[in-house]
């Protein structure tokens, strides 16, 4: 009988694999791919975000997904302890912008590599190409007892730690597996729903393919309540028109509050507002952009509007303000002008939803964390049955968040598997 199997081998599993045999634990990691840390590989564009250097707050405030459930995981392994570990296995890391984590040649694969290696050196017993059916529960006693294979084959164990996934990127495994396995353990599946996915967008400049790879820089996305026009969430930073509608750093993190704001408004479109100068006031635009013109005031506005805004914006701002692209500064009135800088700090833009879980980065919902004890993240309804990753109703931003939930959590249970034999 093996002390702990460990089904996924994503971030979360093979640092529960790591942990649990690190300390101790005869460890068994079954997979149903046929390769590892596929996930991991393609991470952070192939680069592998491992982790983002915020303290802990900030961390919690990128999880806006239970974020404060973290904060146990986190007293056990956090960032700097993800940090530590990776350059204790010889992968130098480099911080980026908003505090993120990639390796110093940017190679996710070296990543992965040296997971692995680890794994082989703790003399991890690894089974790819091994297809769970089911885990194996003693009913009376409510404890788990093994697995069984989708061939019939049966494994037992001490320790189950269930370290699948959600229903993202299904082509590296993560195809829903955990949710009826922790159903059958009595768990509640909270709403599973795409986070971390692009906008689609019902307006005619994003059908039309105007904007189509547009990418604008340091502005502010904001999704508005439906009903009273009221923002519901705003998010800065990065975003880039595609054909279908707005995908990005903010536009990806603002995704999952226009599919909640849907499911609230039943399935109405949401608005949503871009402000290209958040860093500004509507006068401090509108002082700048009369000093710009007035230097080239014998210029056509579409010319001398140049470099002020994105040019392929420009003529749809110009047509929302009632101004005629060939007319010159002095002939506009100041009012067209203060209306063209109110479309510059808010442009509307129409949401229909999103595209669908599979195309999503990572899952909303999943195992409910009330279910969860958070310093061991072992369940509280099946004794010797463990969770972590994305498989639980825990997500975060893009940025290393996911990822460092998911080294967390995999290293608590994997951690707590071991100490609990």
């Amino acid at each position: 009988m093996t002390d702990v199997i460990v089904i996924g081998g994503g971030p979360s599993g093979l640092m529960a694999a790591v942990a649990a045999a690190e300390n101790g634990a005869s460890v068994m990691l079954v997979d149903k791919g046929k390769k590892l840390g596929r996930k991991l590989a393609i991470s952070g564009g192939g680069r592998c975000n491992v982790t983002n250097r915020a303290e802990a707050e900030e961390l919690i405030r990128h999880i806006p997904g239970n974020g404060r459930f973290m904060y146990s995981p986190f007293s056990v392994f956090n960032n700097e302890d993800i940090i530590t570990f990776f350059e204790g296995l010889g992968i130098k890391l480099k911080e980026e912008d908003r505090g993120r984590m990639f390796p110093v040649n940017d190679k996710a694969v070296e990543v992965v590599r040296v997971l692995l290696n680890r794994i082989q050196t703790l003399n991890v017993d690894i089974r790819k190409s091994t297809e769970v059916s089911e885990l194996l529960f003693d009913q009376e006693a409510k404890k788990v007892t093994g697995i069984k294979l989708v061939d019939g084959e049966t494994l037992e164990a001490k320790k189950i730690i269930v370290a699948v996934g959600g229903m993202s990127v299904p082509h590296t495994g993560s195809t829903g597996d955990g949710y009826p396995w922790a159903k059958a353990a009595g768990h509640t599946i909270t709403d599973l729903y795409p986070t971390e996915v692009p906008i689609t967008c019902s307006d005619a400049i994003i059908k039309n393919k105007t904007l189509q790879g547009l990418s604008l820089r340091n502005v502010e996305l904001s999704v508005l309540d439906p009903e009273k026009g009221k923002i519901i969430k705003t998010h800065e930073g990065d975003m880039i028109f595609t054909h279908f509608g707005i995908s990005g750093p903010i536009g990806l993190r603002c995704s999952q509050y226009v599919v909640k704001a849907k499911k609230k408004y039943k399935g109405s479109h949401v608005p949503l507002q871009l402000d290209l100068f958040p860093e500004e006031s509507l006068e401090e635009v509108f002082q700048r952009l009369l000093g710009q013109l007035g230097e080239q005031s014998k210029k056509a506005i579409k010319n001398s509007i140049s470099g002020f805004v994105p040019e392929r914006l420009a003529p749809i701002l110009l047509s929302q303000a009632a101004i005629d692209p060939s007319d010159v500064f002095v002939s506009i009135p100041h009012e067209k002008l203060r209306l063209l800088v109110s479309r510059m700090k808010g442009f509307y833009l129409t949401a229909t939803g999103t595209l669908s879980i599979e195309k999503a980065f990572v899952t909303g919902g999943g195992v409910s964390v009330k279910e969860i004890h958070p310093k061991r993240m072992e369940s509280k309804l099946m004794e010797g049955l463990f969770f972590c990753g994305e498989v639980l109703d825990l997500h975060g931003y893009t940025g290393g968040y996911n990822i460092t939930v998911a080294f967390s959590t995999g290293y608590t249970a994997g951690q707590s598997a071991a100490w609990s034999l």
